[in-house]
């Protein structure tokens, strides 16, 4: 652990020193996990009676509470080690697909109590699929009150009014879901581009030496997330990454502001990236991100390099502009190419690009959509519900 020392500042009010210490414990006990009150004065630099009244006063506020014993060598009682009352309220995960929606429910540390795909059918009416979805999974999760629900679908987001404006061929309900799922759910409910959850995952796994990258998904389609010096960027019009148009085409056609097929898209994209394979001879059942993905566990060293190939062609776009010294390959195609892919790229791009550039696999191979709508709620409910720093 490091040791970290609260500095309420020589000004500050009994109440607002209180506060700061206590937001700063709250932190500590987030990110260490349980401590005793011994380890909490080592880490804050806090006296031990201040250690005890704050130790008291979050017990009593129903943020903490004693979830063991420490089993030290040492002559007397073990001591008390605390935690956060993680299940105090709920938070929801959403990845909202064409057909589907995935659902996760967590608590307050982000660990899972309950998760399922709800399937869509064509005529359906999606906000009350998801609304009895989500009230299912808390009835078999305990009945827990819900705090806050993040969701992540295709399509740019505007950073003004939240609201969604599809692009490509998505369909027409995915443009109104935020406000009826708002309406029925009646709790926060938050929307981000589903390519910029994955990045949120990925830069919360990795943690140190995750301030700038830019993750590059490659599935069903392509897109890719920006995180520069720490903050996720999100373009004037929510549109930054939108990498399916980027003019680059097998076709020497251009792509249209309402189709990326002949873009980067048509390039990349699982259906590409299917008929790739079976002009090496792979046999496959549909072009879908899971047929995608199983031509690449299944490649031939041919077929991987032509595929690494286009995959370069749009991360030499994406350097040339921003130079942000790694590039995430994530997504259904790319978490099946793992470091073997991530090579063949990064062999292609150095010979595209001047600029040194590191290509990774993704950390969160699986589900980081989900993964990343969970700790954005997650992080939203701590800040509502645990006392801010004044």
């Amino acid at each position: 652990m490091t040791a970290t020392r609260a500095q309420p500042g020589r000004n500050a009010s009994p109440r607002t020193a209180r506060a700061i210490n206590d937001r700063l414990a709250l932190r500590l006990l987030q990110e260490e996990g349980p401590l005793t009150a011994a380890q909490l004065k080592e880490l804050t630099g806090m006296s031990r009676p201040s250690v005890a009244d704050l130790v008291e006063r979050l017990q009593d506020s129903g943020l903490i509470e004693v979830v063991g014993e420490s089993g030290a060598a040492r002559r007397g009682p073990n001591a008390r080690v605390y935690g956060i009352v993680a299940d105090r309220a709920y938070v929801a995960g959403l990845d909202v697909r064409v057909e589907s929606i995935g659902v996760e429910i967590a608590d307050l540390l982000g660990r899972t109590v309950a998760r399922a795909d709800l399937t869509v059918p064509y005529d359906a009416d999606p906000a009350r699929t998801i609304a009895g979805g989500v009230d299912l999974l808390l009835g078999a999760a305990g009945g827990k009150p819900l705090h806050t629900v993040a969701f992540g679908a295709p399509g740019l987001v505007n950073p003004v009014t939240g609201r969604l404006s599809t692009t490509g061929e998505l369909p027409a309900w995915h443009g109104d879901f935020v406000d009826e799922v708002r309406g029925r759910l009646g709790v926060p409910v938050l929307l981000e581009n589903e390519v910029n959850l994955a990045a949120v995952a990925e830069q919360r796994v990795r943690g140190a030496g995750a301030d700038t990258f830019v993750l590059l998904w490659i599935g069903g389609g392509v897109g890719a997330a920006l995180v520069l010096e720490g903050r996720l960027r999100r373009g004037n019009s929510g549109g930054a990454g939108e990498v399916g148009f980027l003019p680059i085409s097998s076709s020497g056609r251009l792509p249209t502001s309402t189709n990326c097929d002949d873009g980067f898209h048509g390039l990349a994209g699982s259906r590409a990236v299917c008929d790739l394979a079976r002009a090496h001879g792979l046999a496959l059942h549909g072009s879908d991100a899971a047929a995608a993905a199983s031509a690449v566990l299944a490649g031939t060293p041919g077929f991987l390099d032509e595929l690494a190939g286009r995959i370069a062609l749009g991360a030499a776009a994406v350097c040339a502009v921003l130079d942000p010294g790694q590039i995430i390959l994530a997504g259904e195609v790319g978490a099946a190419g793992g470091p073997d892919l991530a090579a063949r790229v990064a062999s292609t791009l150095a010979t595209l690009s001047p600029l040194r550039t590191e290509v990774r696999p993704t950390a969160v191979p699986s589900g980081p959509i989900l993964r990343g709508a969970v700790i954005t709620a997650m992080d939203t409910a701590q800040n509502a519900l645990f006392p801010p720093t004044p």
